[in-house]
């Protein structure tokens, strides 16, 4: 009767985990998504704790106790603090996969050579590798997106950086190899820790060389890791859900690596090694100097804006980091009142990770009808009467189609240039992780808002709101 129930829960569970990731491709179903992925999770820890051979329940209760206590913290962060987040909920699982094997691996090393078959210990090894090196790479990649100060933002680069990191995984790798040929050799409970060793310092080592404007693309590669290490899991513990819960979690992480990396015009090799975000030292003092921003009052744009028939939002991490999703709906309500017809353009890579635009936005109720991605939204660009840039840089600058000089040449971009006018509402005059200037704050029809961008679009909304009334 136990078995039974145990494997219909986690029919019924992969069955979830499956709907789960359906229903999150849209804004629409995305709530019912994580409601399905939450039930299938907690059917999942119900049907295993229901196991004959589970015997140490206060274990399993204080583990909970403490995932409580750590969770619950965690799921309060705001909205901007959401990438970091993830990374560190990526290093929880990285660091669960690799515990397990550890554990599993000196469990059965004491009860006799009989249980470390090759199966077992190459799903051990792949366990560990990718679990460990997930731990610090996304603890690293977590305080990388904190602008933790011990940890540098931009790339850091050394002399054979990639032979030694390559060296490091090879070693791993070779270690591994001859535990699984030899898993009871007095040598091979020693051995182990070395891996173990390596594969923590990997995930370290693979992170620092990595600027932030890759941080989207990382954490889905990461997400990816999770997900293998994970799979490994299942094959160690002989859980089939856990084999298809890891392999839905790392395809989607492998997926979405995919999709970031085509949006930036980028290879997975690229990214890993390029050290993409690095300051463009050879660019400084080259002219650019006497390129002049023309800076427009609040109140000017807002007599703009009043007169379009179209107006495109672009939104960036600068809308982000001061929680300016607020005004802007105000913002976009006030447009509306008075029959202008506005749209969102999100790229896929604004803000710090996937979707983090999009989750803003919804936040503040804003339709997702008038949402729209970077591919359905150049179309109208031309037609697009003011485009109000918010925060965005990289995403929107025509270097990117022209420059071949510039390291996000070829990396698609969001069409503001082609608007009729551009009013882009910037902090300060810093450039952005790609560290480079932006050309679209240089053209002619370019005009700049300098300032919070929260307080930027809160005060474009009072004006709009104040003249509409004097109408």
């Amino acid at each position: 009767m136990t078995y039974s129930f145990v494997q219909a829960s986690y029919l019924v569970a992969t069955a979830l985990f499956v709907l789960s990731l359906h229903w999150m491709n849209t804004p629409k179903t995305a709530r019912r998504g994580v409601w399905a992925g939450v039930a299938a999770m907690l059917l999942a820890v119900i049907a295993t704790w229901a196991e004959p051979f589970i015997v140490n329940h206060w274990w399993i209760i204080i583990a909970i106790a403490v995932g409580f206590a750590v969770g619950w913290p965690l799921s309060l962060v705001p909205l901007t603090a959401v990438p970091q987040r993830t990374a560190l909920s990526h290093a929880f699982g990285g660091l669960a996969a690799g515990l397990v094997g550890t554990a599993k691996y000196y469990l059965w090393y004491q009860q006799g050579p009989e249980n470390l078959t090759a199966f077992r210990m190459t799903a051990i090894i792949a366990e560990i590798i990718l679990g460990y090196l997930t731990f610090t790479g996304s603890l690293m990649a977590a305080g990388k997106l904190q602008e933790v100060k011990w940890i540098p933002q931009r790339p850091v680069t050394y002399p054979m950086q990639n032979v030694t990191n390559i060296g490091l995984l090879a070693v791993a790798f070779v270690l591994g190899v001859l535990l699984i040929s030899s898993p009871t050799a007095a040598w091979a409970p020693w051995v182990f820790p070395a891996i173990i060793g390596l594969a923590l310092m990997f995930g370290v080592l693979l992170i620092i060389p990595i600027g932030g404007a890759d941080m989207p693309t990382v954490i889905a590669i990461l997400n990816s890791y999770a997900g293998l290490s994970a799979v490994a899991m299942g094959f160690v513990l002989d859980n089939k859900l856990l084999i298809t819960a890891g392999a839905l979690d790392g395809s989607s992480g492998l997926i979405l690596s995919i999709i970031m990396c085509k949006a930036m015009n980028r290879s997975f090799v690229n990214v890993l090694f390029g050290a993409f975000g690095q300051v463009q030292q050879a660019k400084a003092g080259t002219g650019t100097e006497q390129k002049v921003y023309k800076v427009e009052t609040v109140e000017g744009a807002a007599q703009v804006m009043e007169q379009a028939n179209l107006v495109v939002i672009i939104p960036g991490y600068g809308m982000a980091v001061a929680q300016a999703q607020h005004r802007v709906r105000e913002l976009y309500d006030q447009l509306k009142k008075r029959g202008i017809s506005v749209k969102f353009g999100i790229h896929p890579v604004a803000g710090r990770m996937p979707g983090h635009m999009n989750v803003l936005l919804a936040e503040a109720d804003i339709p997702y009808t008038d949402l729209a991605e970077m591919d359905d939204i150049n179309p109208d660009m031309p037609q697009c009467d003011v485009a109000l840039v918010v925060g965005a840089n990289d995403v929107v600058n025509p270097g990117a189609r022209t420059d071949k000089s510039s390291p996000i040449y070829g990396m698609p971009i969001i069409d503001a240039d082609k608007a009729r006018t551009i009013f882009a509402i910037k902090r300060t005059k810093s450039p952005g992780f790609a560290g480079i200037d932006n050309e679209l704050y240089f053209l002619d029809k370019t005009w700049m808002l300098f300032g919070d961008a929260k307080s930027v679009v809160g005060e474009l909304g009072r004006r709009l709101a104040g003249e509409s009334g004097m109408h």
